[in-house]
């Protein structure tokens, strides 16, 4: 009776620090992906609001490149992990 009161108690002490992990992960997915639709949202509108008051030169044209660049890995994400939940 003693050895299986000792086994419970070794076991609970030894899975509950796994425990405490698991649920840190899972907030930490959720942050992330919280930030992930904040950033594809943010660039989406300034993308949208850059295309408007853009000037005419390569450098805005490169400023574009890299803002939809931005957007697409953003949003990629977000997509990717709404289609997989």
């Amino acid at each position: 009776m003693k050895s299986i009161l000792i086994t419970c108690v070794l076991s609970i002490s030894i899975m509950s620090p796994a425990m405490a992990v698991w649920g840190q992960e899972d907030k930490g997915a959720i942050a992330e992906k919280i930030e992930n639709e904040r950033m594809c949202s943010i660039y989406t509108k300034k993308i949208k609001k850059y295309k408007e008051t853009m000037r005419d030169d390569e450098h805005a044209h490169v400023t574009l490149a890299n803002y939809v660049r931005l957007q697409i890995k953003y949003c990629e994400i977000t997509d990717y992990n709404q289609t997989n939940l």
